[in-house]
């Protein structure tokens, strides 16, 4: 290769890239839908449990009476990237959660990594309202 060929290369990188990189994120930009058959009151302290518990989000702003929160993931190797989710309510006994990812592709499944997370929440609380109140020792011993 020439020189002059090689100028050209660098200078089409130059301005290609930092395009690519502007516009990516925008260009894949999607919305995913998902409807749970419970309320969106029963829905919403799973997806704040997904958020706080799981390691893998950083919280950038949350608002508990539009049940809506926006949050970051990625790291060095995958890029940060700025996702939302919010819930709408379909009913008394049914809510939809549209998660908006900034990208999802080959790599990273931003939005059914977070709905896998809150399916686990969701299941931990019902687990959690399904026992019964365990009396402390005290209380126990009392009752007798």
């Amino acid at each position: 290769m020439n020189s002059i060929t090689m100028k050209k290369i660098a200078l089409l990188s130059v301005v290609t890239l930092p395009a690519l990189a502007g516009f990516g994120p925008a260009a894949f930009a999607k919305t995913h839908r998902d409807t749970f058959p419970v309320s969106c009151d029963v829905l919403w302290p799973a997806v704040k449990d997904a958020m706080r518990n799981s390691g893998k989000y950083g919280i950038v702003g949350i608002d508990n009476t539009e049940m809506t929160v926006s949050y970051v993931i990625g790291g060095f190797l995958g890029g940060k990237r700025l996702n939302s989710v919010v819930l709408n309510r379909q009913g008394d006994n049914a809510c939809e959660m549209q998660t908006q990812t900034a990208f999802s592709g080959l790599a990273h499944n931003d939005a059914g990594d977070f709905k896998k997370r809150v399916r686990q929440s969701l299941a931990k609380q019902q687990q959690v309202a399904e026992k019964p109140a365990k009396l402390f020792p005290e209380q126990a011993s009392n009752e007798k």
